[in-house]
């Protein structure tokens, strides 16, 4: 249990409120858990949360009709994604020395019902203890991409997620940080400032498209590691959205999904951070956003900065968490652009090789197979001969599929971001149309060269059929006709050959 801050000192009706909630505490023989904005008390089976009577810039909640309300609207946005936990509103009556929930008598406050969960399914838990494996990372990648595609979006005239709001914002947060002395005096906040401000001259056209093409839509707005959980049953998901202020939470979900893919790299987990962020542009298909994720990076890390001097330590937290404005200032660096392809038949492990490239390097992955699917419609793991008469795999959907992924690519490289294209490219004219790429735009350009014994690719294809998880359609007479008409590599294309990631 964490001391009463000055505040609660200072202020007569926080000291009245926390003198109930330690009342209560001693009640239900729970646990106490403090943030700034909330006490939690865990019971051993449920988490009763009841908001603090506190007036801060971005939240007045002296009054008990709208600590009602914003527990009542906790509840209904958090089952959004978490339904299992977030289960009713409860009323604190009786009185303030010996306070009841659900008893008789006048009402004095509010307490938000959850079912409790264990501490280890935290993922700022998970990745202290070094528990938290990729296939969590995968299941969450997915589950953010449906949440965020089912979301409403903002209509055109919506104030929400403008240039001008987005701008107060990151101004809200260099101002909050300068006023820290800790943070003032640092070389890292000069840096991140400035290079935020020269974002702050570029990305308006880029956010105003954005707003005006309805990529403005009602999403979590704090995905952070504290916030992101695995449950006993291996479900993973978020809780604790923000419902304070509709402006926090109405946002363009590249920046809702940089939140957790930023927390994951400035945790030493980069490797999960970039398997989550194209995971969840697999589902979402949104590389179009990309162009403004490196500033949402750097802004989601200044915030944590900047919270981590005003809080108290995160829910049920067992570490102090990393130099958010060191991470905010590495972010501002980057990895430079460059290109690198795949090339081999089906089985021979391309998209296993640019998954542990992406890893380590933070590229931006575009996969054939899923856009190949996109293209007609269909979803990553949808079999389209149930869909498509006469499938996807004609030489004209191979073109498009081709042109599609160079398309993109340019985009992405433009953007700052090394790209891999996980794709067979058996034909040298699509080796070449690769690298031409890279040559035009002055980038480095590399080859993954995969390959296996024909029984072990045959067993592969089978295994991974069997499965029915794969977006690759592949099987055994794919393979034989591929060995048909595959071109090898030259010499030339020898010498742009790239180590296997390890």
């Amino acid at each position: 249990m964490h001391g009463p801050s000055p505040d609660a000192r200072n202020d007569p009706a926080l000291a009245q409120a926390r003198h109930m909630v330690l009342a209560l505490q001693y009640r239900l023989q729970a646990r106490l858990i403090e943030t700034h904005i909330s006490w939690v008390l865990l019971d051993g089976v449920h988490a009763w949360k009841i908001k603090k009577p506190v007036h801060l810039p971005f939240l007045d909640a002296r009054d008990v009709a709208t600590r009602r309300m914003l527990c009542e609207a906790e509840c209904a946005l958090n089952r959004r994604l978490a339904p299992s936990l977030y289960l009713r509103v409860a009323a604190i009556s009786g009185s303030f020395d010996e306070p009841e929930l659900d008893g008789a008598g006048a009402v004095l406050d509010h307490a938000l019902c959850m079912r409790q969960f264990p501490d280890e399914g935290l993922w700022s838990n998970r990745v202290a203890q070094g528990l938290l494996t990729l296939p969590e990372v995968d299941r969450l990648a997915h589950r953010l991409a449906s949440f965020h595609q089912a979301a409403p979006s903002a209509p055109p005239d919506s104030p929400w997620g403008t240039p001008a709001r987005r701008l107060a914002t990151w101004q809200g947060t260099l101002d909050g940080l300068a006023t820290q002395p800790e943070m003032a005096r640092r070389d890292s906040l000069a840096t991140v400032t400035a290079w935020l401000s020269a974002e702050a001259e570029r990305l308006p056209p880029f956010w105003q498209a954005r707003h005006d093409t309805g990529h403005i839509r009602e999403g979590h707005g704090d995905l952070h590691l504290a916030n992101l959980l695995t449950l006993p049953d291996g479900e993973v998901t978020a809780f604790d959205c923000i419902e304070f202020d509709p402006a926090l939470r109405w946002l363009d979900p590249i920046s809702d999904i940089a939140f957790a893919v930023m927390d994951l790299a400035a945790h030493g987990r980069a490797d999960a951070a970039w398997r989550l962020l194209n995971g969840w542009l697999d589902h979402t298909g949104d590389h179009a956003g990309v162009p403004g994720l490196r500033a949402e990076l750097v802004h989601r890390a200044a915030v944590r900065a900047l919270v981590g001097g005003l809080s108290a330590p995160p829910l049920a937290s067992s570490t102090h968490g990393p130099d958010y404005l060191d991470a905010a200032r590495r972010f501002t660096l980057g990895t430079p652009p460059s290109l690198t392809i795949t090339h081999g038949l089906s089985g021979s492990g391309k998209s296993h090789a640019s998954q542990r490239l992406l890893q380590a390097s933070g590229a931006i992955r575009l996969r054939a197979d899923v856009e190949r699917k996109r293209l007609f419609g269909l979803s990553a793991q949808a079999r389209s001969a149930d869909h498509i008469p006469g499938g996807i795999y004609s030489a004209d959907a191979s073109q498009r599929t081709y042109a599609a992924l160079l398309h993109h690519a340019e985009h992405l490289l433009q953007a700052g971001w090394p790209v891999v294209l996980d794709a067979a490219f058996l034909r040298r004219a699509e080796r070449t149309a690769a690298r031409a790429l890279a040559q035009r735009l002055k980038l480095p350009f590399g080859i993954l060269h995969c390959e296996a014994p024909t029984e072990v690719l045959q067993a592969r294809l089978a295994q991974r059929a069997a499965e029915g998880l794969d977006p690759s359609e592949a099987d055994a007479s794919v393979l034989a006709r591929q060995g048909q008409w595959i071109e090898p590599l030259d010499d030339d294309e020898r010498a742009c050959v790239t180590p296997m990631p390890a």
